[in-house]
C-alpha cells in the first residue's frame, strides 16, 4: 500500500478512522486491565493482541479461561465469534492486496477496517481507507493491551471508569450523521432490535452478525 493512495482519503474520513482506532486503543486499555487483573502474565494478552487481533474472540478467550474453563474451549468459541471473517474476506477480497501483502491485508482485517473499506466511493479510496484504518487499529489495539496491563494491578475493574463506554459512544457519535432518511433508520433500528433479541441465544460477538437482516428490511417506498 503506497503512501500517496492515503491522500485519496477525505479529511472526514480520516479523521473517523483516526477517532475509531484511538477507540480501540481505550477499548485495549481496558482488554489489557482485565486480563492481568484476572491473573494473567502481561504476555498473554499482548501475544493474543498481536497474533489474533481480534478484540471480541480475546475478550471471550480470557474470559473463558478466567473462568476456569479449557484453553481448547476458550479457542474454540473465539474461532466461532470469528466466523463472520469469511464474509467479510468475500466483501474485501480486492482490497487486501496480492502475493505477500495479502497475508498482512488479511491479518489487519476487522469490523472497523471492512466498513471504511467498502463504504468508499473508487476502489483507490476503499483501498487506503482499509488499509489505513487496519494498520492503525493492529497499532493502537497491542499499545491499549500494553498500558492495560500494566494499569491492571492498580485499576482491575476498568468498567468503574467507564472505559469500556467509550467505543460504543464513538461508534454512535461516527454513525449519526449517516441517519439521514427514513429507509436507513429503518433498516438500522431494525438491525439493531434484531441483534438484541439474538443476544440470550448466539455466543458473545455473533448478535452483530444477525444485524445484517436490517438490511432487507427498507420500509415502503415513496
Amino acid at each position: 500500500m503506497k503512501s500517496s493512495h492515503f491522500s485519496s482519503l477525505s479529511a472526514d474520513t480520516i479523521k473517523a478512522i483516526v477517532l475509531v482506532c484511538l477507540a480501540d486503543g481505550i477499548v485495549g486499555i481496558s482488554y489489557g486491565s482485565l486480563a492481568t487483573g484476572s491473573g494473567f502474565p502481561l504476555w498473554v494478552p499482548l501475544a493474543l493482541s498481536l497474533v489474533v487481533l481480534a478484540g471480541a474472540s480475546e475478550f471471550l478467550f480470557i474470559g473463558i479461561v478466567a473462568s476456569g474453563g479449557s484453553p481448547f474451549a476458550a479457542a474454540a468459541a473465539g474461532l466461532l465469534v470469528n466466523a463472520r471473517h469469511l464474509p467479510f474476506g468475500i466483501a474485501v477480497k480486492d482490497l487486501v492486496g496480492h502475493n505477500a501483502a495479502s497475508y498482512l491485508g488479511c491479518h489487519i482485517m476487522n469490523d472497523e477496517s471492512v466498513v471504511f473499506g467498502v463504504a468508499q466511493s473508487s476502489h483507490t479510496r476503499r483501498q487506503a481507507a482499509f488499509w489505513f484504518c487496519g494498520i492503525g487499529i493492529a497499532i493502537c489495539w497491542p499499545l491499549g493491551v500494553v498500558i492495560g496491563g500494566l494499569m491492571g494491578k492498580f485499576i482491575p475493574d476498568t468498567q468503574a471508569i467507564g472505559l469500556d463506554a467509550v467505543f460504543p459512544a464513538i461508534m454512535v457519535a461516527l454513525i449519526l450523521p449517516a441517519l439521514k432518511n427514513a429507509k436507513t433508520i429503518i433498516s438500522a433500528f431494525s438491525g439493531a432490535v434484531i441483534s438484541l433479541a439474538a443476544v440470550p441465544f448466539v455466543p458473545v460477538g455473533m448478535p452483530i452478525l444477525f444485524s445484517l437482516l436490517g438490511l432487507t428490511i427498507r420500509g415502503k417506498k415513496s
